[in-house]
């Protein structure tokens, strides 16, 4: 399943952004990456896999 989503972000959100290296190429991908690890590190995505994946 895909799903697209648009985001604003200002000037300096923008300019820290393109200054991340290791995360991806692209913005897109960028903030794929941070939002997989934000989801990651509080615990979201082993909750998700708890309850959803099946056996």
């Amino acid at each position: 399943m895909t799903k697209r989503v648009s985001i604003s972000i200002d000037k300096e959100q923008a300019r820290i952004l393109s200054s991340l290296y290791g995360l991806g190429t692209k913005d897109a991908e960028k903030v794929k990456n941070i939002l997989i690890a934000y989801l990651s590190e509080k615990g979201f995505l082993a909750e998700y896999n708890r309850r959803f994946k099946k056996s």
